[in-house]
């Protein structure tokens, strides 16, 4: 049976739109991770103090997380084509201003505009993407979304290395502008326009307001916890604003006529164990390369770049995984790709845990990589898939903002708690020789502490990655009893189907 043409052209203009949203991830993700290498020699060229170059970092993660669910709501309120494109404009233009900064602050001030750019590129890619693909190829169009950030990965630190050593520190930042401005003219071209859905228009100003207090308070104080410790004012201040503010955000949203996070999405259980089923995720995955970087360093003496090379196989194999996981999904659903990418992390954490060791090999460490990274590979774009497929068009681009928001939280959150955890079985004393790298040097019997410290932290993280596992799997049950109730029923059955049927849309679309 020939193809019909419309879904030719369908197929045809959702690879358009995945090549515009992959070539501006890679050109975002490029210029986010390479700046973590180059900054000292930013730092040196304007002979910055330590808390200019820390704010360097923390302001664009700030503001990039606060920022997500505002350009999400306004998205679905204005049109995702408009808000992508100006999200291009943004950053690249930022990226740009970045190299002719007169001074340090100037720097922090552009990486707040520059994130602002990525908050509208973010909030509205897989979005996009959701839009363009038939829903039994957007597993693959997702996979292949996703991979092009791993490739960002593998390269981003490299080059920023080298462009900044080669040909000074401006290049870090002035690489991506005619990545971004190519981009920019063929999203003009590629991206239709779409009608926008009729809805009541209009800003929530207090929660986004409480959002930007509670969760930056959050943020702000959660990174301060490796430098400062958890009893630091800035710290627990932090903390307790979020936990003061969110009952109140609570009840703003609750009452509130165009809220920026729809409080009715939670009572949806394949949204909201969706949801939590990231944040755990995440939280168990996201210290591993920092953890493993870091344990080469501090406990074999190793220098930046062999370390570094150790992790080298999480983020390939994420890669490659992750491209080809549309290939899985004609055999797999999204939540049962999501449950397999789940289990495969956990056995990669539990044979990092036993595989850590003062004097081990490298090669079970490998292994558990690997793991790790085909395991990620097949459980972000699944996962994602999974929460966007069965959405409302208007409501895609708020969804896709809070998951990336709670993405964000959850990756400082964990960075804060597994830099605390695997210390915390050293003297006091000799905790700053492990963020040093000098541990093995200075006291070569403490070595064995520090592996305490990594297997418990490790261990930990599995069990938060089993955790995520009954996410998953609750979140496909969910689903599955949602389309039952969905399905054409008897004649004696259908009235009571129909309404359970409405009230299941009335939750999602609220």
């Amino acid at each position: 049976m020939a193809p019909d043409p419309t879904d030719r052209d369908r197929m045809r203009y959702a690879w358009r739109v995945l090549s515009v949203v992959s070539t501006a991830s890679i050109a975002f993700a490029l210029g986010t991770s390479a700046l973590n290498v180059a900054l000292p020699d930013v730092v040196r060229a304007f002979d910055a103090s330590a808390a200019a170059a820390g704010w360097m970092l923390l302001s664009f993660m700030l503001a990039n997380t606060v920022l997500m669910v505002v350009f999400g709501r306004l998205a679905d309120m204005f049109g995702r084509r408009a808000m992508y494109l100006w999200g291009l404009a943004t950053y690249t233009g930022s990226s740009l201003a970045l190299g002719f900064a007169p001074d340090e602050w100037w720097i922090v001030g552009l990486r707040v505009v520059q994130a602002a750019g990525g908050a509208m590129l973010l909030a509205n890619s897989a979005a996009l993407l959701t839009d363009a693909f038939p829903r039994h190829q957007l597993g693959r169009g997702m996979g292949v979304y996703i991979a092009s950030f791993s490739v960002a990965q593998l390269v981003g630190p490299t080059l920023g290395g080298f462009l900044s050593h080669r040909f000074g520190w401006q290049w870090v930042f002035w690489f991506s502008v005619p990545l971004g401005l190519a981009c920019l003219v063929w999203g003009v071209f590629a991206l239709r326009r779409a009608p926008v859905a009729q809805r009541e228009r209009g800003l929530d100003l207090p929660g986004n307001l409480l959002v930007l207090v509670s969760l930056g308070g959050l943020l702000l104080g959660l990174s301060q916890v490796s430098d400062h410790g958890w009893t630091a004012p800035v710290v627990l201040v932090g903390i307790a604003l979020f936990v003061l503010l969110l009952p109140v955000f609570v009840l703003v949203e609750r009452r509130s006529r165009q809220p920026v996070v729809d409080m009715g999405l939670f009572a949806d259980r394949v949204f909201s164990l969706g949801l939590t089923a990231s944040f755990l995720s995440t939280v168990a995955r996201m210290a591993v390369v920092l953890l493993v970087a870091l344990f080469y360093q501090a406990a074999h003496g190793e220098d930046p770049v062999t370390a570094g090379l150790r992790v080298l196989p999480m983020s390939a194999a994420m890669m490659v995984v992750a491209a080809s996981s549309g290939l899985l999904h004609r055999w797999l659903d999204a939540h049962r790709a999501a449950a397999l990418g789940t289990a495969v992390s956990t056995a990669g954490l539990l044979l990092l845990t036993v595989s850590v060791s003062a004097s081990g090999g490298y090669a079970a460490v490998c292994v558990a990589l690997v793991l790790l990274g085909v395991g990620s590979g097949l459980l972000v774009p699944a996962n994602t898939t999974a929460l966007l497929d069965e959405l409302p068009a208007d409501r895609v681009g708020i969804v896709n903002a809070m998951r990336l928001m709670v993405i964000n939280t959850a990756i400082v959150l964990t960075t804060a708690l597994a830099l605390t955890s695997v210390t915390s079985t050293l003297p006091a004393a000799l905790r700053p020789a492990v963020f040093a790298g000098t541990l093995a040097d200075v006291a070569p019997g403490a070595v064995e502490q520090l592996v305490a410290g990594y297997r418990i932290t490790l261990g930990g993280m599995a069990v938060v990655s089993a955790l995520s596992i009954l996410a998953v799997l609750g979140a496909r049950r969910s689903a599955r009893s949602r389309r039952t109730a969905a399905a054409p029923a008897p004649a004696h059955l259908a009235g009571s189907v129909l309404k359970s049927s409405q009230s299941t849309r009335r939750v999602i679309s609220q």
